[in-house]
């Protein structure tokens, strides 16, 4: 056992978090291209944070742009154990109304503009994503949102669309028909990537508006209007977190995903592609990886 370095991917707001000792904007190579941004490193209590603003600081990158491997790999690089992601979604559900908070537990990927994998040819590897998240970091950040004031639905099924515009009528009607609950833009291949590398991940997904199955015309100025209404709550989320994860940290099945899952014969495999994924089959393949201080 050891102790939690827990990844936070999500909006600026989420690092104005009070009592965060140590913070730094710590800059962090990856072979796999530009990270969204620096990360910002910091201890809270008996917890390292490494938040990472999804879209950069200022919200550069719209979602095609976001170089979701490098984000992955950095975190990696800079030593977390775990990752918890952050993000604005549209509803699907009459139900999940604005500002609720879903940890969701299911994924369907529509998108088809992004680099989906660290693995390709020299190097093959297949992990499960029958269960895409982990259920421990889930129940954690769902106690943390509920303590937060949050309304929390604990469950649900995100559809991962490309993007940047928002859907039709007929393809929202369509993701509902197929038991979605959750529509957004960023949390594919992103929760991919996380278990490839071996890194247990959590989604809640914060809704700030019904998809255009129920209103034709998603007004961004409204969606900005909930997104910051939820700040608050997400960053008490991440503080009541940090605050409530055990001293010490179990390992999880997922820290070892990539045991039998790395296919192609030893003595096939491209050096190059061995030394650019070293951070993510490095446990796995017993090679060395440099770390963020």
């Amino acid at each position: 056992m050891s102790g939690w370095v827990l990844g936070v991917i999500g909006g600026s707001g989420l690092y104005e978090i009070a009592g965060l000792a140590n913070a730094r904007w710590t800059r962090v190579d990856s072979p796999f291209g530009a990270p969204s941004d620096d990360l910002l490193i910091g201890d809270l209590g008996h917890v390292r944070l490494v938040f990472l603003p999804r879209h950069g600081r200022g919200h550069r990158l719209p979602p095609s742009a976001i170089n979701a491997r490098a984000n992955i790999d950095a975190l990696k690089r800079a030593g977390c154990t775990d990752v918890l992601s952050i993000a604005a979604v549209g509803s699907l559900r009459e139900a999940l109304a604005p500002g609720a908070f879903v940890v969701v537990d299911q994924f369907i990927d529509r998108t088809f503009a992004r680099e989906t994998s660290f693995f390709g040819p020299g190097l093959v590897a297949h992990v499960s994503m029958g269960d895409p998240v982990c259920w421990r970091l889930s129940a954690h950040a769902a106690a943390a949102a509920r303590a937060a004031g949050a309304a929390v639905v604990e469950g649900g099924t995100y559809l991962a669309m490309e993007g940047p515009q928002f859907s039709t009528k007929a393809e929202s009607e369509l993701y509902r028909a197929w038991g979605c609950d959750v529509i957004g833009m960023t949390g594919m291949p992103e929760a991919k990537l996380a278990r490839e590398a071996e890194l247990p991940y959590a989604a809640v997904a914060m809704v700030t508006d019904y998809d255009c199955w129920r209103d034709v015309h998603v007004e961004v100025s409204h969606v900005l209007e909930v997104l910051r209404a939820n700040a608050g709550k997400a960053v008490d989320l991440v503080r009541i977190l940090a605050e409530r994860l055990p001293a010490e940290r179990p390992a999880s099945p997922i820290d070892t995903a990539l045991d039998g899952a790395v296919i192609t014969a030893p003595e096939a495999r491209d050096p190059a592609m061995l030394e650019k994924l070293s951070a993510i089959v490095g446990r796995a393949l017993g090679l060395s990886s440099a770390a963020a201080t």
